[in-house]
């Protein structure tokens, strides 16, 4: 993928994430494709990345995920993010957060992501979520 592609392709990703429809987030991964998410389980193949995202999507009915950067480093592709939602979802705190992170990509030779490990401020994220300072 050149650069011009690649940019498309986080993108489209970011779009999905803004979407609602988490299948959207799993069509950019490869059908066993996995996510990890700051070092839990993986969420592997389309199923699962799914849910992951649904997960998200549901706390957040407002969730905007918006590119702050993208850098090719050697075998991986480096996608920094901000997220940012209203958390609604069942037993919600209606508290405004948001968040930064990073997803690091293996790409397959289809284009499609094999494999994102992506990382955030959990602490921060859930003294949002929970109204600290």
């Amino acid at each position: 993928m050149n650069a011009v592609e690649l940019a498309e392709f986080a993108a489209g990703y970011s779009a999905a994430w803004c979407s609602q429809n988490a299948s959207s987030v799993a069509s950019f991964y490869a059908p066993n494709g996995s996510l990890t998410i700051n070092d839990g389980a993986p969420s592997v193949g389309t199923a699962a990345i799914t849910a992951a995202a649904q997960g998200f999507m549901t706390t957040f009915p407002d969730l905007v995920v918006r590119m702050d950067d993208l850098r090719v480093e050697r075998d991986r592709v480096v996608f920094r993010w901000t997220a940012a939602g209203t958390n609604r979802g069942s037993g919600g705190t209606g508290r405004f957060v948001r968040f930064s992170g990073y997803e690091e990509w293996t790409l397959g030779a289809d284009g499609r992501i094999e494999a994102s490990r992506g990382h955030f401020d959990e602490a921060d994220y859930r003294r949002q979520l929970e109204g600290g300072v």
